[in-house]
């Protein structure tokens, strides 16, 4: 087993798979603390959907370059659904922009898709597939200057974004610009949503963002800590779900999701004893 593994490793494909879910994992549990406590954990699920709609129309342009257009889309939507809408209820919106979302992109995909595989291409989109493992050195890239930037955004902007996350009130008060910190929150999320729909799909994004963070709040007392615990169990967990599922063939997106129930699961036991 060890020795397999350790050929598989030896790959580039494999290499950029890992660095890849690294990252994705690392700044998924990162933002994924702030939306659980401020309860927008259903944005992640919400985005993804829009983002799915963005690629259909992107692949109806046939475009070669997707995810610029992607992303704009995802980062748009992302800002209204933080702030800028007023007359709907964050909840009520998220569900309608994403229904909307799935229904529009799977419509354009029926319409003018030239494939004749177009439920497999759905599934794999929206349920994830080994696109991971078909990485270029250029998508690489892309991913690492993107993760820095969210990572380094959350490092220098962390006193902010841990006011606003418990106490806007306060934070307006004390003469930070709430509005503009949830902006950037929500380009963040942007990012980050339309990142990890390489690694587990449209669909399973969310479980990215809440289940690390779920996990870590079962026995950590502190925010800094929640942080702290909820990337290393989200790294952990991306890591044996690329591994299993490059040894037995499985689902990536599944497995990781798999390992990430069973991790919260270990960890409310761990809670209840306390």
């Amino acid at each position: 087993m060890l020795h397999e593994v350790l050929l598989y490793l030896s790959y580039p494909f494999v290499q950029y798979a890992f660095v890849v879910g690294i990252l994705i994992a690392l700044c998924s549990s990162l933002v994924g603390v702030t939306l659980v406590l401020k309860r927008y954990s259903y944005i992640g699920d919400g985005l993804s959907h829009i983002a799915f709609g963005a690629m259909a129309i992107a692949n109806v342009l046939h475009l070669t370059t997707k995810m610029p257009m992607i992303l704009v889309i995802t980062i748009i939507s992302a800002i209204y659904l933080l702030g800028y809408q007023k007359k709907i209820q964050s909840d009520s919106a998220i569900t309608i922009v994403s229904v909307g979302s799935l229904a529009f992109g799977y419509l354009l995909m029926n319409l003018f898709s030239p494939k004749t595989n177009l439920s497999g291409d759905v599934c794999s989109t929206l349920f994830g597939s080994t696109s991971i493992l078909t990485l270029t050195s250029a998508d690489v890239v892309i991913c690492v200057a993107l993760s820095i930037v969210v990572v380094s955004v959350f490092v220098l902007l962390y006193n902010r974004i841990f006011l606003i996350t418990f106490d806007e009130t306060f934070a307006k008060a004390s003469g930070l610009h709430v509005k503009k910190l949830n902006y950037v929150l929500a380009i963040v999320i942007g990012v980050i949503v339309v990142l990890a729909m390489n690694l587990v799909g449209s669909l399973l994004v969310s479980s990215l963002i809440v289940f690390p963070a779920l996990s870590a709040m079962q026995f950590c007392k502190t925010y800094l800590h929640v942080i702290i615990v909820s990337a290393l169990l989200s790294v952990t967990c991306a890591l044996s779900g690329l591994l299993i599922s490059i040894l037995v063939s499985t689902p990536v997106g599944a497995t990781i999701v798999v390992f990430q129930v069973v991790v919260f699961l270990i960890c409310k036991g761990i809670g209840s004893q306390k």
